[in-house]
């Protein structure tokens, strides 16, 4: 699982096992050591949501995705989901949750895991 995070945006990217592991299990999770201090993210299927939400507390920032729409996500072609979360301050926070594709460049980093890039295909 990747983020990126710029401004008010937080984009995250899972693999196809990360994308079955979240339908079937409801959960994903991936940790960043800082020496003593860990720094959490986490996509997790939640029943009482409508669109894609997030909080960050205890150094953790939950992605929290409408259930319904996360079980079926492994298997059907929908890309990713994406929503402009309210915030208490009238700014609004961009979310974004999709599907890692192979890189159209090699790349120094395993891709074994990802989605075939549709742009490669012919």
């Amino acid at each position: 699982m990747k983020i990126r995070i710029k401004g008010n945006s937080i984009r995250f990217r899972l693999t196809q096992s990360e994308v079955q592991q979240l339908s079937e299990m409801g959960s994903v999770k991936e940790t960043a050591e800082f020496g003593p201090n860990v720094f959490q993210y986490q996509v997790k299927l939640m029943s009482s949501v409508q669109n894609l939400q997030a909080s960050y507390s205890n150094n953790t920032i939950l992605m929290m995705v409408p259930e319904a729409d996360g079980k079926k996500w492994f298997h059907n072609d929908t890309i990713g989901f994406e929503h402009e979360m309210e915030l208490s301050t009238g700014k609004k926070l961009h979310l974004l949750l999709e599907k890692d594709f192979t890189c159209l460049e090699n790349r120094d980093e395993d891709q074994s895991d990802n989605y075939p890039n549709p742009k490669l295909q012919h």
